[in-house]
């Protein structure tokens, strides 16, 4: 991987690498007995400020907000880097803004909305979340029924929307809605929502596993004046599509970052622990494990990267992204598990971050599409081009 980096990416990787093993991995032992003794999975406002704080001082902040606004601007390849080393670490941070939002927004904001909440997120000062999947629309986002109808120059919208991470904590959400007929992808429409709307109500709040939580929403005759129409009408979904692709790409890289952690926990108990008087380092079934996974992650590192690279020359990616989904959650699953085995019962306990990572990594496998969507989509691809040579 060092021979494909540049110097400033190299430095990059070396001082996001420094703010993980100093600001991140001593929250750990915090982060997990909160979790283990009242299941709350956040950080405290007294541990976050520090390293928000931190990363203003770091030029930690806006990695790929455009330069005009006091931004980075990185690639895809050395966000997706970023990603990967801050993802070692079971400590709930990420360098803000949230990156699949902002390329939403950049794609299609008017120069009215990017001044009234583009800037705002880039600059930390508003957070926001997106409500895609219904009750009766998940893995299949094209088959969303919720609807925004026209009413003199306002919309009003009527719906239910599931699985919205973050809701309370977010000022503003990006919501797909139907406006129009036609094809199941057409006639989709994103819109912004403030939190204080009258209609948007958060029906409940929704346990997961890995200490995640989502939340039901509906709206009843939510209103939004024409103004809060993001993108072209009836003309959501390609703008949608283009911010999952992003966070499956970003799934990729956490999956190598966890992958190698768990690697790295593996080959420390395998050459610390003994059993039967041999050391678990010279047991042929551990060290096959340990092989595969780095083989694995080597792979899917360069997976990632490739498709970084296809997306920083503009262009498209959906292919690369659902192959990199599947291929990292199943990876990281299965590397985890045997990093658990590796650890006994130790490996069972909540005071190791393995469980965790193990827990979220299979929520991976549901969100931002099913593995067995991604693989139906892949081999519709596959199929349709080789029958064009036919």
């Amino acid at each position: 991987m060092d021979m494909m980096m540049n110097d400033e990416s190299r430095m990059l990787q070396d001082l996001v690498q420094r703010f993980v093993e100093r600001e991140l991995m001593p929250l750990e032992a915090a982060v997990l007995k909160r979790e283990a003794e009242t299941g709350s999975y956040r950080l405290l406002p007294e541990e976050e400020a520090p390293l928000l704080e931190k990363c203003r001082e770091l030029g930690l902040w806006g990695l790929d907000v455009p330069e005009e606004m006091g931004g980075v601007n990185l690639s895809a390849l050395d966000r997706l880097m970023v990603e990967e080393e801050v993802s070692r670490t079971i400590t709930p941070f990420e360098f803000p803004p949230d990156s699949p939002n902002l390329h939403m927004l950049k794609a299609v904001a008017t120069p009215e909305q990017r001044e009234k909440y583009m800037v705002p997120y880039a600059e930390g000062r508003m957070k926001s979340c997106i409500a895609i999947s219904e009750p009766g629309a998940g893995g299949d986002p094209a088959g969303m029924i919720t609807r925004a109808v026209k009413d003199g120059s306002d919309w009003v919208i009527n719906g239910r929307k599931i699985w919205v991470s973050r809701v309370p904590y977010c000022d503003f959400i990006i919501l797909m809605a139907r406006t129009g007929e036609g094809k199941r992808e057409e006639g989709v429409t994103a819109f912004i929502v403030e939190k204080d709307t009258p209609g948007f109500i958060i029906e409940r709040e929704i346990a997961m596993i890995g200490g995640k939580k989502t939340y039901e929403l509906v709206f009843e005759d939510c209103r939004v004046p024409e103004s809060q129409v993001l993108g072209e009408l009836g003309r959501g979904y390609a703008p949608m599509q283009l911010r999952l692709n992003i966070r499956r790409l970003q799934v990729g890289a956490r999956c190598v970052g966890i992958i190698g952690r768990a690697l790295e926990m593996m080959i420390d108990q395998a050459n610390n622990r003994a059993t039967f008087g041999v050391k678990l380092a010279d047991r042929q079934a551990i060290q096959w494990w340990i092989a595969d996974a780095g083989i694995r992650m080597h792979a899917l590192r360069l997976m990632v990267q490739a498709a970084a690279r296809t997306l920083d020359a503009g262009g498209d990616v959906r292919h690369e992204a659902s192959m990199i989904k599947v291929f990292a959650t199943e990876t990281a699953q299965e590397v985890l598990d045997q990093a658990m085995q590796c650890h006994g019962a130790m490996g069972m306990t909540r005071e190791l971050p393995l469980q965790l990572f193990y827990q979220q990594v299979r929520l991976m496998r549901i969100y931002e599409g099913p593995t067995e969507v991604h693989r139906m989509a892949i081999a519709r691809r596959m199929l349709k081009s080789r029958g064009s040579r036919s």
